[in-house]
């Protein structure tokens, strides 16, 4: 699962939820709207610390932004099984 994009989805998700609009969550969160956008589309890599701080300007908790989705357990469900290095 590419992490960047899972972001991004859950990110506009409760954006969208809690009817901000990119600029008006630019303005509130102090990120910039081509990073709020560029996070969106999984172009960026938030650090711990700008997700808590994401999550805190959306009102939600920092988990919220990397719970695995619909879309996420599809991608994993195509992706080659990893044999385990146990013995």
């Amino acid at each position: 699962m590419d992490m960047r994009k899972l972001v991004g989805r859950n990110f506009a998700r409760l954006r969208r939820e809690k009817r901000f609009t990119q600029e008006r969550f630019a303005e509130v969160s102090g990120y910039t709207q081509q990073y709020v956008s560029d996070l969106e589309r999984g172009l960026r890599n938030p650090t711990i610390v700008t997700l808590y701080h994401i999550a805190t300007a959306l009102g939600v908790s920092h988990v919220d932004l990397v719970l695995p989705d619909d879309e996420a357990s599809r991608e994993d469900a195509k992706l080659p099984k990893r044999k385990s290095g146990k013995k």
